[in-house]
């Protein structure tokens, strides 16, 4: 059975464990744009602990914005200031430098749409994991599905309370074990043994 997903900016552990253990992957992206979730942001593990990565998005006079019509904010050089957190958070972790040229494309490119700019960073996270990243939409949104396993309700960051084995983190020192923070802190951190760190886990 297939599983179904929203399309988040470098996705959540538990989004990518859903992924990585999927028999087939759909995207959603017929339904309406909701804010406050890791569509458009993503969690990080900074110096300080936490620091959430948001992308600005445009604002629309549509009250029900379909989340494929949603477009980047490009007034604000986000993709910067993004760049300098990551580097801050992982430059001594054992395989930012390894992943790093990878991942440039995201904090380069200008795609007008949030959609594709996802879409790219999930691609490229995929390559970086050895994994195949095939691209599959949904064509109408239908709101309860029984076709598929649906794990849309990961996108929604702040509701998902995951926690997972603990792996080395640069700061752990700090602030201890930080949980179901974005799949790079895993990347980062492990290398090659995040996907199967990935596939071992319980969601």
């Amino acid at each position: 059975m297939q599983s179904l997903f929203l399309p988040t900016y470098f996705p959540s552990i538990s989004h990518f464990v859903a992924l990585a253990q999927a028999d087939g992957i759909l995207f959603e992206v017929e339904d309406h744009f909701q804010k406050q979730t890791n569509r458009n942001r993503t969690y990080i593990y900074s110096p300080n602990g936490i620091q959430l990565l948001n992308i600005p998005i445009k604002h629309s006079k549509e009250r029900h914005q379909v989340a494929k019509d949603v477009k980047i904010e490009w007034a604000f050089d986000w993709q910067k200031q993004h760049f300098k957190s990551l580097e801050a958070a992982y430059r001594t972790s054992p395989f930012f430098e390894f992943f790093e040229d990878q991942l440039m494309p995201i904090f380069h490119e200008k795609p007008t749409f949030l959609l594709d700019l996802n879409f790219r960073a999930m691609e490229i996270v995929f390559g970086c994991l050895g994994m195949p990243f095939v691209v599959e939409k949904t064509t109408e949104y239908v709101h309860e599905r029984t076709d598929v396993l649906d794990f849309r309700h990961l996108a929604n960051g702040k509701k998902d309370t995951s926690t997972f084995e603990p792996y080395p983190q640069v700061f752990a020192d700090k602030h201890g074990f930080l949980s179901n923070l974005s799949v790079l802190d895993v990347l980062f951190n492990e290398g090659r043994f995040a996907k199967e760190y990935l596939k071992q886990q319980v969601l």
